[in-house]
């Protein structure tokens, strides 16, 4: 950063080949935050070649799963070491606030900590076949050479549910952060380093998505790809792979439904629906952006709501008075602006927000006020498509069927709330919802050891938990004949 060489290509830090650059710009003020190298197609070719010279040299692969996951921990340590640093950084680069930070970089350590103690405990699976002279064994190995391609509203946490599982399995790797929000994922290629990773087992390379692209997911030495972003992406993603019939695990958004019946909870209710809509700006990928609420208790339901989003503080993530932050980007706050314009151009009633804020010590930053849109329905596209910023709708239902028709009436299936006294209708409901993680009584809480990822065209495979490690594996089964002996299936001489 800042003239330092920021690509990290079997065990050396070098400079783009061309030697581009990119400016980081700070969303919280417009400013330049930070220049970085801008890798080069070649740049990423090279690191694929190191990652994959690194694994078909099988020293990393072959290293004891007790020592891959010491490294994992000495990693964790560093992590802990530098927190108050890496979360200043995370906060520059998103523009979320710095306790949103700190927590993210707590997080990255229990995903580190979660899979070392993890592959300590896996064993080979063994099969009676009837036969005393025969071993049979189900065995898992590395899948190999990984790209791993990260989003930009939680850079290095999401960076960390790649990284930590594919070291702890034995795999060597490419990451590709965002170009937009590199930062930390760099300061922690330099922490893996310091903890030992040996050269072209983890590999940097940060870059626009269209022009490294190719050369990352299109490439033949390349085993599995893992993706976190956009559905447009991701399924430029998968047709490149399909060349290859490269394995692909993505995570692709949503557009999560948080469903509040008349006898839940009132005061954790309200507190949870907005917080599950305007942390970090909207920008969360499980963020409860549709509030499907009983009809009977709408009104007052979405006043409260409202009264209390105009109280929320909007400001710079490092300003310990903020309760959120900018947008990641002028160009992003276009676009969720474009999403206003729509939902008032197709007859939702704009409650509150829709603007920027008119404080001018804000004025240069990417900042936009939480926004409440009443009266939508499923013709709505601010209700079909992901916005990615502080936007709510709210439809209305009557009865329990009507409410899980409607929180499954959508392509994605990342995640949904449920929030009811009711502990039969409770877990009726979660059950009938088609997502990946439903939350009952409760929004947006996660652990490293449950899986995570989306139905539908909210991507497939899983991140995290026991499958998560399981993605950055191969299953082998070996059979193993102790007492060979001719079978004579074929009698002649």
């Amino acid at each position: 950063m800042n003239g330092e060489p920021d690509l990290f290509i079997g065990g050396r830090w070098v400079h783009a080949a061309d030697g581009g650059i990119r400016e980081i710009i700070d969303p919280a003020s417009g400013s330049v935050a930070a220049t970085v190298d801008e890798a080069t197609p070649d740049d990423a070719l090279r690191a694929v070649a190191a990652a994959r010279a690194a694994f078909d040299d099988g020293a990393w692969a072959a290293t004891p799963a007790a020592e891959r996951a010491a490294l994992l921990l000495r990693v964790a340590d560093l992590l802990v070491r530098d927190r108050e640093e890496l979360a200043r950084l995370e906060t520059v680069d998103t523009g979320k606030t710095l306790a949103e930070s700190r927590i993210d970089i707590d997080d990255v350590v229990s995903v580190f900590r979660y899979y070392a103690n993890l592959v300590g405990t896996q064993a080979d699976r063994l099969i009676d076949v009837g036969d005393p002279a025969v071993l049979s064994r189900v065995v898992r190995e590395p899948i190999g050479v990984c790209v791993l391609i990260a989003p930009w509203n939680y850079p290095l946490l999401q960076m960390s549910w790649k990284v930590a599982p594919a070291l702890a399995a034995g795999c060597t790797m490419v990451a590709k952060p965002s170009e937009v929000t590199p930062l930390t994922t760099i300061a922690f290629t330099r922490l893996a380093e310091a903890a030992g990773v040996p050269a072209g087992v983890l590999n940097l390379v940060q870059g626009s998505g269209s022009a490294l692209g190719a050369a990352l997911t299109a490439n033949p030495d390349v085993d599995l790809i893992s993706f976190t972003g956009g559905s447009v992406t991701g399924q430029t993603i998968a047709r490149a792979a399909a060349e290859n019939l490269t394995k692909v695990a993505m995570e692709l958004g949503g557009k999560n439904p948080h469903i509040v019946f008349a006898d839940a909870e009132w005061a954790s209710a309200v507190d949870q629906v907005l917080t599950g809509v305007f942390l970090h700006s909207g920008q969360v990928c499980s963020a409860g952006t549709r509030l499907i609420v009983e009809a009977s208790i709408a009104d007052d339901f979405v006043a409260e709501l409202a009264d209390r989003a105009e109280r929320i503080k909007v400001g710079p993530g490092l300003d310990p008075v903020s309760e959120t932050g900018p947008l990641v980007s002028a160009a992003h706050r276009a676009k969720v602006e474009g999403y206003v314009a729509l939902g008032i151009s197709e007859g939702a009633k704009l409650v509150t927000g829709g603007t920027r804020p008119a404080d001018p010590a804000l004025a240069d930053g990417s900042y936009f006020l939480p926004t409440i849109f009443d009266h939508c329905d499923r013709t709505m596209r601010i209700v079909r498509e992901e916005t990615f910023g502080p936007i709510l709708t709210v439809e209305r239902f009557t009865t329990e069927a009507e409410a899980i028709r409607l929180g499954n009436d959508t392509e994605y299936g990342l995640a949904a709330g449920v929030r009811t006294a009711d502990a039969a209708r409770g877990e009726r409901v979660v059950r009938a919802l088609r997502h990946g993680t439903v939350w009952l009584n409760d929004f947006g809480y996660y652990t490293a050891a449950a899986e995570w990822g989306g139905f539908k065209k909210s991507g497939n495979g899983r991140e995290l938990g026991p499958t998560g490690l399981a993605e950055y594996q191969e299953i082998k089964h070996i059979w193993h004949n102790t007492a060979p002996k001719p079978v004579a299936w074929f009698k002649g001489v």
